[in-house]
Parts: C-alpha cells; sequence; structure tokens
C-alpha cells in the first residue's frame, strides 16, 4: 500500500510532466491522465528505490527506447505495458519523454492541426497558405516533442536553430496525414536541413547518412560530413519514407570509405 510520502511524490511527477488529470487509485497504482495528450499512465512505488509506471499505448512504449527496464510484472486493467526505474530523476524523464511522445505519435499532429484549421477558408491562394503554414508550424512543434529538441544527426540542442525537415516533400504528399506524420522528418541542424532538402545527402535504412558525390572533400570537411554520421533513432515508420527520399531527391553517392550506399 501506498504511504502518504510515496503518494505525494509519484503525484508531483505527474503533474509536472503533464499528466495533471487525477483518475484515483487503482490498487496500488495511482491514475493520472492528461489534458494535452490521450494517454493514461498508472504509477507505484513497490520501494524507496523502485518506481513502476504503466502506459494505456503500445506505440508510447514502445517507443520510450532505453528510457526504464520493461517489467512483466501484474499491470493495471486497461495498462498495455510497464517499466521500472529506480530514483525520481529517472520517473521524471520517463514520464516527461511519455509526454512528448503522446503529442508526436502516430496521428496527434494531424488532430490538432485539423482543429486549427476547421474554421479558416481555403478558397485563395492566400488563404490556402495560412492553413499550409499552421501545418508546418504543428509539424515542427512535434518534431520537436520526437527529438526532444535536438538534432536528429548531430545532437545539437537548440531548438531556435533547427529545422523541420520532410523527408517526403509537403507538396508531394498524397494527404495532410502523410504531411503532418512525424515519421516524414528529422529535426536537422541548418546546414543538414540544407543538405537534405537539396539531395546532397540522405538517410539509409540503418540510419546512416550517405553524401552525395556533388559535395567534394572540401566541402564535406566544412559541413562536418568527412567522418560517418548516423540517425541512431531511426524508427519503422520513417523507413516508409526513406526510399521516396532515395529515389526521387537524393543526388547519388561515392560508395567508398565510410559512406554506404542506400538499401534497396
Amino acid at each position: 500500500m501506498l504511504d502518504p510520502t510515496s503518494s505525494t511524490r509519484l503525484e508531483k511527477a505527474a503533474i509536472d510532466n503533464g499528466f495533471d488529470l487525477e483518475r484515483g487509485k487503482d490498487g496500488d497504482w495511482l491514475t493520472f491522465g492528461s489534458s494535452q495528450v490521450s494517454l493514461l499512465i498508472w504509477l507505484a512505488a513497490p520501494s524507496e528505490s523502485s518506481f513502476l509506471v504503466a502506459l494505456s499505448r503500445t506505440d508510447v512504449f514502445d517507443a520510450l527506447g532505453n528510457a526504464g527496464l520493461a517489467v512483466t510484472s501484474p499491470i493495471p486493467c486497461g495498462a498495455v505495458a510497464s517499466r521500472s526505474v529506480s530514483d525520481p530523476q529517472s520517473l521524471h524523464r520517463l514520464l516527461r519523454r511519455a509526454f512528448q511522445l503522446a503529442r508526436a505519435l502516430p496521428d496527434e499532429p494531424l488532430k490538432v492541426f485539423l482543429e486549427r484549421t476547421a474554421s479558416l477558408p481555403r478558397a485563395t491562394e492566400a488563404e490556402r497558405l495560412v492553413v499550409q503554414r499552421i501545418g508546418q508550424d504543428v509539424f515542427r512543434d512535434r518534431l520537436i516533442d520526437y527529438w526532444e529538441a535536438r538534432c536528429a544527426i548531430s545532437g545539437l540542442g537548440v531548438p531556435e536553430l533547427l529545422r523541420a525537415s520532410h523527408i517526403k516533400p509537403w507538396a508531394d504528399c498524397k494527404n495532410d496525414a502523410e504531411r503532418l506524420d512525424v515519421f516524414n522528418g528529422f529535426l536537422l541542424a541548418p546546414h543538414f536541413d540544407a543538405a537534405f532538402d537539396r539531395g546532397l545527402i540522405t538517410i539509409a535504412d540503418d540510419g546512416a547518412v550517405i553524401v552525395a558525390d556533388a559535395l567534394d572533400e572540401e566541402a564535406r570537411t566544412h559541413l562536418g560530413l568527412n567522418t560517418a554520421l548516423s540517425i541512431s533513432h531511426l524508427a519503422v515508420g520513417h523507413r516508409r519514407y526513406l526510399p521516396w527520399h532515395r529515389q526521387h531527391v537524393f543526388r547519388g553517392a561515392i560508395a567508398r570509405g565510410l559512406i554506404r550506399t542506400p538499401c534497396s
């Protein structure tokens, strides 16, 4: 049974990280929802050095990566899986990450876009550009959530400098679901964004950055592309779009040294 100190600690962790709706107790678990995302969490503290987090969404749980350890202990009704951490700081990090992912996956950006533009006219080119700008802003915000405000390649953590780079460009997407899909893009530093947009780099299915032969050694050195680079947290969703970029945008590569050829 949860003691008052543990309950207060769990409540604070939940509220501080976006889960602001208390849903009561479920046995030894405290349940929380959010006014901003469609994710329920259950929190428990079996001991002073053990905290359990159960989640209601499989996509969020799977995308958590190495945040906490997956556990097989009994979970509350409605939860899909749970993870454990050993200290309050790790608990806060896990909950913050779960909140970010719940904002970004799978179709949350589309829902936000449709809500914000439902009453906007689209009769003229100027009106359509306003709608597009809103969509691009939503897309960037959700990429910031997904990539934790860091460049997917370099790790640069200056949000003001980072750009939302579509894999399949906005104009070429068949619908708004593709345009707003967080897996149809990367958060990139400006020079990587420009190179990716112009087909001077692309990404292999294993996450390796492939450099086009249009960039000579001097240019590669100045751009920081003279060593092996990769995106370490590539998801299955990204691999749905990457072949399009390699086929329609990328200018070709030198298959030598550390530069890899595109996956077929």
